[in-house]
């Protein structure tokens, strides 16, 4: 942001309050002088950003290289949560981030990434992209490791792909999900989760059933029964919602924060109350979620570990120190707010 003509040059004194340093340091920082520590440094530098002001040129710094970032849209707030942190992290080691978004009808995956490689990004960063998708064909990143370009994903570990990937522990997610409805004495629940040949769907089913037996006492076929796959989407998570309504269900574990949603109007079209009649617990914990009607209950996903881990890795691997190609799992955390209660009747 530029900061308007008239205060275009920062005052020592807003600077330093700012900072929480002295204006003799901060003036030190400004003239490009030695003896102050690198962190100290970094905090005028980010005073100077919050405050509006434009860095003077000796103080800006080079871009060590571009780095793509691959999202498969912006719909979904948990994505643009992703987005900010990871170029927030590229920036802070010196990388000018490069967002690149699918949208229907416009370029694929694959073409953005051929994009990328034209502009001689030094490496990439893939969000719940085709690597989730078990059907998708992953030679597509054997190729682009052959060509020397390091890459790190997010939410979807294929064996498979050559590439370090970080996850959250789906499957626990679910588990913590029906746990908390079981305590509250609801014994049918119901999983709306996306399409099965997605990893993460599959693993938040996986534990979703097991969880069921072992909690519950459910025959595996029985579980196997309670779970409907449809669309990541507030639609989606309607209609899920509706069939498993339909089948008797006072509890309703979502995939996703906006499924969540479509559960909960879903159970309000049917003069439902939430959660009088029937609870709903998300998963993401996305941005304004805690300000819907009611409050979501959700199992929040660590966007900011998860988004420093997948940077951190892909830098190493930028800087020559291959990292091993395994999955990093990060554990999500329950958080109950007013759309989940004890079951009444």
């Amino acid at each position: 942001m530029t900061a308007p003509a008239s205060r275009a040059t920062p005052r020592l004194a807003d600077l330093a309050a700012q900072a929480q340093v002295s204006e003799a340091t901060a003036s030190r920082v400004l003239n490009g002088r030695a003896g102050v520590a690198h962190a100290t440094r970094q905090r005028v530098l980010a005073a100077l950003d919050v405050l509006g002001y434009e860095r003077p040129v000796r103080l800006r710094r080079r871009s060590a290289g571009l780095v793509g970032l691959v999202l498969p849209e912006l719909t979904n707030p948990i994505f643009p949560a992703f987005a900010q942190i990871i170029e927030q992290s590229l920036a802070g080691h010196g990388y000018t981030p490069v967002l690149c978004t699918q949208m229907p009808g416009g370029s694929t995956e694959d073409e953005l990434v051929e994009q990328l490689e034209e502009r001689g990004v030094t490496g990439i960063v893939f969000l719940s992209g085709l690597h989730a998708d078990t059907g998708a064909d992953p030679a597509r990143y054997h190729r682009l490791r052959d060509r020397g370009v390091p890459y790190v994903l997010i939410n979807g570990h294929r064996p498979d792909i050559p590439a370090p990937s970080v996850s959250p522990d789906d499957g626990a997610a679910a588990r913590m999900a029906v746990d908390h409805l079981a305590a509250l004495g609801h014994t049918r629940i119901g999983l709306a989760v996306g399409p099965a040949r997605y990893v993460p769907s599959r693993r938040k089913a996986e534990g979703f059933k097991a969880a069921l037996t072992d909690r519950l006492g459910l025959p595996p076929a029985d579980a196997e029964r309670r779970v409907c796959h449809t669309l990541f989407s507030v639609e989606g998570g309607h209609a899920a919602a509706d069939a498993l309504l339909d089948d008797g269900c006072t509890g309703l574990v979502c995939g996703s924060d906006l499924m969540a949603l479509g559960a909960v109007r879903a159970a309000r079209g049917r003069g439902l109350p939430v959660p009088g009649a029937v609870s709903v617990v998300g998963f993401d914990d996305s941005p304004l979620i805690a300000f819907t009607d009611p409050p979501l209950t959700t199992v929040r996903q660590p966007v900011q570990s998860m988004a420093a881990a997948a940077v951190d890795t892909l830098i190493e691997e930028i800087q020559g120190h291959p990292v091993r190609h395994t999955e990093f799992v990060f554990q999500p955390e329950l958080v109950v707010r007013g759309s989940t209660g004890a079951l009444r009747g």
